[in-house]
This record gives structure tokens, sequence and C-alpha cells, in this order.
């Protein structure tokens, strides 16, 4: 007894959203949760976390990857981020002001199957992003403590266990609860902000005061990439390894309903808020943009070549680097403490992306269990996840920033075509030709990227196997699970079962075809001849149209209408035949108090053919499935409708 009050605690504990959590969600049909508005610039913080910490990393990748491009390859990520990246998610927040982003924006475009394949699709690379964000940004915090010269040697050397353990307190915090996450962001990112500020302000003081120094630069840049054409050509090339810099925007529309609107918002028109949002994603577009240009140059010019390569102090750590060389060990470790905490501040932003993401399309499409509504769960199983990646990578920053980029450059490349499909629909040719100009950039930098780095699609590869597996698992089990959550009548409906409220109420299951006098006739008949009812029985036709069965929830809206005025006709519409009839019988049973009973045709053809024509197609075992339904629904039998079947 006492283990099963443990287990059951427990189970409370994990399923228990809590009040204070980043992320809530409560179902396509439950009341959404309050938020708590903020004005968007501490929003932007809040994004900051994970948009400013790359600058704790990014100069190193890009010197690493670059060499003496770097700068001139910063500048051509620089003009992306300004001129594309920013244009496509200023757009993507009129389009989808709700934080759905442009996932959203895309399924709209797509029905059926193909639209619930293509979420699935980019909920792998939006877990790659994410998770990669959550495992590298540790990895780099893990870094900057083992290269501190105040951090004690014999800890050196243990950089996994270390990221394990920064893991294991971002799962933590999420566990116990996150309500102040743009408190603590606003002030991670002021001081960051401003650290980075002195570092930059010092380290171009001496770039200006050593003109050498940028001589054997260009000396180097010249004399081993030829004219400025060719330099500017190979940097166009070398481009695709620095889009982990642009990190942040997918999560800047993310956070959209946490931004402060006008008093006259409406959820239709959320104009305040759409005004707040496109400010958040300039405003750390063109600080970003700023850091990235002012780092790539210092760092390229200050810090030798070698010093950049894997082992190298540089490694990982440009910025930190020149903060203890310049300003001293004291200052250096400020700095240190500041990007630790950001870096791993930026795993809960992406944590809370997550969250806020898998909650909003898999429980609700019936592919994943319905836990994953639940904040806990959710947070123990990208913790695991996590680690896993860390073990796998060994913590090493440099091998995860392919796989990062890579699902960056996915997310922003499916924004671009979502915009210019939206533009396309909407025939604005200057839309469509800008928006397609960048969507064809992003296109060739995901490709160039993947095939320079392709651990990133590896990775992707096994999160989209793993999330379709679970999907079609979770689809399966909840195959026969009330899906209708809300049932209306319309006024003729509602006419039409109150006045039999006070007799036996039949249903007849009816697919029809010429909806003629002859046709329900000749139905009616039948199903008398079958199940030996009464000839004089007063029945009603119920009629049900499906209409994207790859849908999973569903409101049901029963419309009454009397055939020929002599057959009273209920129809409905709905992904699946037998969860829309369950859920009729069950709103007729409550409303009049007494057990309807239907009547069935069984399908012909096999019961396996049939049962997988229901869970494609929404239709087939109709009579079966409809009982099943009915007995998970209520198991006493007493109170059940009755089904019958001839």
């Amino acid at each position: 007894m006492e283990v099963n009050r443990r287990a059951g605690r427990l189970r409370r504990w994990l399923l228990d959203a809590g009040s204070d959590q980043v992320v809530q969600h409560p179902g396509p049909h439950g009341r959404p949760p309050e938020r708590r508005h903020h004005p968007w610039w501490k929003v932007m913080c809040l994004t900051g976390v994970d948009y400013f910490s790359t600058l704790g990393y990014q100069p190193g990748i890009a010197a690493l990857a670059a060499g003496a491009l770097s700068p001139v390859a910063t500048l051509v990520l620089v003009l992306v981020t300004l001129l594309g990246a920013l244009p496509v998610y200023r757009r993507v927040a009129v389009e989808s002001p709700h934080g759905e982003g442009s996932i959203a924006m895309l399924v709209r475009l797509l029905s059926y199957w193909p639209g619930k394949l293509l979420v699935l699709v980019l909920l792998g690379f939006a877990a790659t992003d994410f998770i990669i964000t959550i495992t590298l940004s540790a990895a780099d915090a893990t870094a900057h403590l083992d290269e501190n010269p105040f951090w004690p040697s014999g800890l050196k050397g243990h950089e996994v266990l270390l990221t394990l353990l920064l893991l294991t307190l971002l799962g933590a915090v999420f566990l116990k609860g996150f309500g102040e996450a743009i408190g603590i962001a606003v002030v991670l990112v002021a001081v960051y902000l401003a650290l980075n500020a002195v570092v930059m302000a010092d380290a171009l003081w001496r770039v200006v005061t050593h003109p050498s120094a940028v001589a054997d630069w260009t000396t180097t840049l010249t004399t081993g990439h030829g004219d400025p054409w060719m330099v500017v050509g190979l940097s166009l090339l070398v481009f695709p390894k620095l889009a982990l810099g642009l990190s942040g925007f997918e999560t800047g529309v993310a956070v959209m309903p946490n931004v402060r609107g006008d008093p006259q918002d409406s959820e239709a028109r959320p104009l305040g808020r759409i005004r707040g949002a496109r400010r958040l994603l300039t405003t750390a577009a063109v600080i970003m943009s700023a850091f990235l240009i002012t780092s790539s140059v210092t760092t390229t010019v200050l810090i030798p070549a070698e010093d950049f390569q894997p082992g190298g102090p540089a490694n990982g750590r440009a910025l930190a680097y020149l903060a203890h060389e310049h300003l001293g060990e004291v200052f250096g470790t400020v700095y240190d403490l500041s990007t630790i905490g950001i870096l791993w501040f930026a795993g809960a932003s992406a944590m809370a992306g997550l969250l806020n993401l898998v909650p909003r399309y898999l429980p609700r499409y019936g592919m994943a269990p319905t836990w994953a509504r639940a904040v806990r769960p959710l947070v123990l199983v990208f913790t695991a996840v996590a680690f896993l990646i860390t073990v796998v990578f060994e913590a090493s920053v440099d091998a995860q920033g392919g796989a990062y980029a890579t699902g960056v450059l996915v997310l922003i490349t499916s924004a671009a075509t979502a915009v210019t499909l939206a533009a396309v629909r909407r025939r604005q040719r200057g839309r469509t030709f800008s928006f397609g100009a960048i969507a064809v950039i992003f296109v060739y930098t995901t490709l160039a990227n993947v095939v320079e780095r392709p651990d990133g699609v590896k990775i992707a590869a096994c999160f989209i196997g793993g999330i379709i597996v679970v999907s079609l698992l979770s689809r399966l089990s909840r195959a026969f699970e009330l899906r209708v959550d809300h049932v209306e009548l319309d006024p003729v409906a509602t006419r039409m079962i109150d006045e039999r409220a006070g007799r036996r109420i039949r249903l007849i299951a009816h697919d029809p075809d010429r909806r003629d006098v002859a046709e329900y006739r000749a139905k009616l008949e039948q199903t008398m001849a079958d199940n030996d009812f009464p000839d004089d029985s007063d029945v009603i036709f119920v009629e049900v149209h499906v209409s994207d069965p790859s849908d999973f929830e569903t409101e049901l809206l029963v419309r009454g209408s009397v055939a020929d005025d002599a057959f009273p006709v209920l129809s409905l519409t709905s992904s699946s035949v037998p969860n829309a009839l369950a859920a009729l019988l069950l709103e007729i049973r409550d409303r009049s108090r007494r057990r309807p009973h239907i009547y069935f045709e069984w399908s012909e053809g096999g019961p396996g053919r049939n049962i997988l024509r229901y869970l494609a197609f929404g239709q087939g075992a109709t009579a079966s499935v409809t009982r099943e339904i009915l007995r998970r629904q209520d198991p006493d039998r007493r109170r059940r409708p009755h089904v019958h079947a001839g």
C-alpha cells in the first residue's frame, strides 16, 4: 500500500504542470494558461540568452572554419542576417502571432497525412536545433570553466562529467519550476553584453593602435586567397560554416505570446504584440550583427591562428581568451562567469522552446501520449537525450557545430519557404520575388552545410526517425480514445433529440449516396429486418462526413435536417466516423438521460483490413470500433449506449 501511495504521489507530481512553469499546454479545448506579459525588450533578453550566447563560441568556430577569411565571411553572415533572416521572421511574426512559428505556416498549406509528416520532419530538425543548443552551450560553458586559471587543476580533463552536471542542473530548474525566466535573462544579458562591450572596445583599441597586426592579416588574406573578388567568392563558400550565428530567430517568434501588446489588442488582431515582436527581432539582430563583426575582426587580427585549433587556448572561447590576455585574470574570470551563466541559460531558452513546440503539435495529432502535455515528463525525456548527445560527442563544441547549424538553417529555410508560399497565394509579386530569393540563398546554405558537415543531418534523421516511430506507436495506442471534447447541436438537431427524450431513441448509421426517399426507405427497411424492431419505431439517420482523417482531436458540430419531409437526419463532419458517432451517443445520453440505440451494418471485408482503413482514413470496422470507444469511455455497461450490428 505504501509503495502504491508513493507511486501515486510521484505520478501526480510528474503530471502536474506547476503554476510557475514557463510553458503550459492545456490541450486544444482547454483554457489557455494565464501569461504574464512583458515589454518587448525584456522578452528579447529571453531570446538573447540563446542568440547572444553564441558570442561565447562563434568567433572561435568562425576562425577555425574560415581562417583569415573569417571577418569577410562574418560580414556575409551579417548581411544574410539583416537582409534575409530578419525580413523573413518579421513576416512570420505577422503571419503567426501566437507563437506557432514557421512550422504552423507550412502546416496550413498542407493537409491530410503529408501535412502531419511535414510537421514530424520539421519537429525533428527543431529538436536537433534546440537539443544541440542545450548540449553545445553546456559544453562551451564547461570549456570556459576548464580554461580558467582559478579552476582546480584536478577537475580539468573531465569535460563530459562537468557538462552532464550542468545539464542536470538545467533539468532540475525546470522540474522545480521556472517562472522568473525573463527576469533572470534580463540580468544575464545586460551583464554579458556590457562585459563584451568592454572586451570589444579594448580589442578594437589594440587593433587601431597596432596597425602592423592589421597589415599582417591583410597580407595573409591577399597572398593566400588572391584578389578581392576571390576573397569574396571564397567567403561565400565558407559562409555556411558560420551559419550557427543565425540562431535565435525561431525562438524569437516562439516567445511572442509573452510580449505585451496594446490594450485594444485581440486574439484575432494582436497588432501591438506583432509590433513589439518585430522590434524584438530587429533590435536583437542589429546588436548581434555589431558584435559579430567586431568580434570576428579583433579575434582574427589579435589571436594567433594556431591558438584556435582543437586543444588551443582560444578554441571555443576566443573572446574569453582576449579578456584574460589583455584585461587581466580577475576581469577574465568575471567574464568567464558571465559567459558560463548565459551559456548555461541558453539551454534554458532552448528547453523552453522544446516545451512550447512539442505539446503544441504531437499530443493534438494523437502522435504522443497524453502525458506529453505535462512539463516534467518532457523535461526528463529531453534531459536524457541531451545526456546521450553529450556522451556521443564527448562534450566537444567543434563536433556539435555542424549539427547545430543544420537545425538552425533548416528552420530558417522552412520559414523563408513559408513566407514565399504565403506571398504566392496572395499574389504579392514583390514579396514573392524577394522572399523567394532569400529562400534560395538559405536552401544553398543548408545544402552546403549538409555536404560539408553531414553530422547534423544524421542527428536530425535520428530525431525524425524516433519521432515518427513514437508518433505511430502513440497513434496506435490511442486509436480507441474518444477524440471529441465538445459537441455542439444546432437548433434543428436539438429539437429532434429533445422531442424524443421521453421515449426510446433509435439512430441508424447511414453512408449516404443519392439522399432520395427511396434510399432512406430501403435503409430503414433493411435495418428493421436485420435487427427486428417494430415497424412504427421513430428513428433518426446519422451521417458522418470524414474531413481530414489525419487530424486527431476535433470539435463536433451536429446539424439537423429532414430529408424529403419524411426522414430526420443528423449530419456530422469529423476526422473519424466511429469517434463522431460515439461522441454523439454520449451527448444524447447525457442530454436526454436515456441510453440511445444505434444500428450498424457490418463492414464488408476482413477485420484487419477494416482496422487499417479506420487508422488511415477514419472509417472502417465502424460498429466494433464505436462500441470499443464507448466501452473505454464509460466502463459501466449499465450507462453505456446500445450498439447493434446486423
